[in-house]
């Protein structure tokens, strides 16, 4: 029996907030955040410190950046995480500033001894 190209349910509209079959774009509300899709960062305690953890996708990652773990590149396209100290002495700011990308591995790995 040859396969018919009708579809098979009527196009309903669709609710706001959810994706449009037509064009599997999600549709915007009115007044929603429009933000550039990053994380949220977690807050990580350490025997250094606590820190605020931020993981990139893959798809995020769009430069360069030199591990401070292995002092090895993280290309584009690979999935990182940046970390910046969360009880900085001269305050968020000051700590925002010196953010760092780390592999994945090379933050769950790193040492605590000094």
């Amino acid at each position: 029996m040859p396969r018919s190209n009708r579809p098979r349910r009527p196009n309903r509209p669709a609710r706001p907030g959810k994706w449009s079959p037509a064009g599997r774009q999600p549709e915007e509300e009115e007044g929603a955040f429009r933000g550039p899709g990053l994380s949220i960062p977690s807050l990580q305690s350490a025997p250094d410190g606590q820190w605020h953890v931020r993981r990139i996708s893959a798809a995020r990652a769009g430069k360069t950046y030199i591990c401070p773990g292995c002092h090895r590149n993280i290309e584009p396209g690979i999935e990182h995480i940046v970390a910046w100290r969360a009880d900085h002495w001269s305050g968020d700011e000051a700590s925002a500033a010196g953010r760092r990308h780390w592999h994945l591995k090379c933050w769950n790995g790193r040492s605590f001894r000094y």
